[in-house]
């Protein structure tokens, strides 16, 4: 068969000046080129993300990551930032809230020299151009987001609002203030095509800004299908995944990360089951919210957000539950990719969840709570505070998509 001219000069000006990204319509592939201008801002976007390593670790699975100093995280080029006197010896003490102070638990057995980076440092995962291309191809609209922000179709919404799905259980709108929200989360590995993403997370809203953690099953962020460790930050018109800008976590532990995937998950209708406690959870001496993470132990102080970065000091909204994003294809799985029957072998599930009311007392009941599912076709929740699950609040969530 024979190749014209033309079309060979096309791909190789496409080889040239542009990059191959992924069509969130269909799972294609398509062309799309940059000028010099946009190659060099990518280029600056990645200095920014990678910085230099003072060594490369990989964990026991062979994934790699370079141990930055403390001090040059993204995070410390936050204008806000030049006079700072963090270090990487912060820790959130919950004496003030009425518990015991948080476990110190070593995690070198996570990595293949077992001991993590060298202290002083914090892994962090190294990001390519490819890695940004692929997230950028999609906009806002793959950008995770709070089940307030889209119940209501606003026009002027950067996100895509019929694009993600929920099934949350969420604090009522009755002008309560939040100082952190806790959860304990059954890992499940839903479904998904290599354009979309399902999460099970705990969302606070802060006014217009926002912080997101928990776990996700997302192609388009860590190049698999495996549920992995992430944070999301929303701050003053800013966002991005882990510590991929200025607005993201400060990290401070030496030998844990986020990313790193979480093995193994649990399975419907069969024990044991694996969970992962997380909290987002605000200091109340300075003002700084802490992400912790911890598995059949006291959880760990992950890092921590600025509370001058954010747009105001306290939560008007707390959600946990299932968020799924579906790139216009047919919306994937979430938790096991089954409605909710309220039984914990059958169901993904958050439980012993708690809030942190606007006197750091601590509330495990959170009798002000709705369920919300914007389309139950496709997913389901059901929240109890039934004693027979000795699993103080629960919640109950998934479905099949397929909408």
């Amino acid at each position: 068969m024979e190749v014209r001219g033309p079309v060979i000069w096309m791909f190789l000006m496409c080889c040239i000046f542009g990059h191959l990204i992924v069509s969130h319509k269909n799972d294609l592939v398509e062309a799309k080129s940059f000028s010099k201008s946009e190659d060099l801002e990518i280029e600056k976007r990645l200095q920014t993300i990678n910085k230099p390593a003072v060594k490369i670790i990989k964990t026991i699975d062979g994934e790699i990551y370079g141990c930055v100093d403390f001090f040059k995280q993204p995070a410390f080029d936050h204008p806000s930032m030049k006079n700072h006197t963090y270090h990487y010896k912060m820790r959130l003490i919950w004496k003030e809230m009425g518990e015991r102070e948080t476990n110190n638990t070593a995690f070198g057995y996570l990595w293949e020299n077992g001991v993590g980076c060298p202290i002083g440092t914090v892994p962090m995962q190294r990001v390519t151009k490819d890695d940004l291309l692929r997230l950028d191809s999609f906009g806002d609209n793959h950008k995770p987001c709070g089940s307030w922000n889209t119940t209501t179709y606003d026009p002027n919404n950067v996100v895509h609002y019929n694009q993600h799905r929920f099934a949350v259980a969420r604090t009522k709108n009755i002008g309560r203030r939040f100082n952190g929200a806790t959860m304990e989360l059954c890992i499940t590995a839903p479904k998904v095509k290599p354009t979309q993403f399902s999460a099970s997370r705990l969302h606070i809203q802060m006014g217009r800004d926002f912080l997101q953690a928990g776990l996700t099953v997302n192609p388009v962020l860590y190049k698999d299908k495996q549920p992995r460790t992430f944070v999301y930050t929303d701050s003053n018109g800013n966002s991005c995944y882990n510590t991929n800008c200025n607005v993201g976590i400060v990290l401070i532990r030496h030998d844990i990360a986020l990313g790193m995937s979480l093995v193994p998950v649990s399975t419907r209708g069969d024990w044991p089951k694996y969970y992962t406690k997380i909290g987002l959870v605000k200091e109340r001496k300075n003002g700084n919210w802490w992400l912790q993470m911890g598995g059949n132990y006291e959880p760990v102080n992950i890092g921590f957000w600025p509370g001058h970065r954010l747009q105001q000091s306290y939560g008007n909204y707390v959600e946990w539950g299932g968020e799924v994003y579906r790139a216009s294809l047919p919306s994937p799985q979430m938790g096991y990719g089954y409605f909710p029957i309220q039984d914990k072998n059958y169901d993904a599930y958050i439980q012993h969840i708690s809030i942190r009311d606007r006197y750091y007392n601590i509330d495990r009941n959170v009798d002000y709570l709705e369920d919300y599912s914007d389309d139950n076709r496709g997913y389901q929740v059901i929240d109890t505070r039934d004693p027979i699950h000795r699993a103080g609040h629960i919640i109950f969530y998934g479905g099949p998509g397929n909408i």
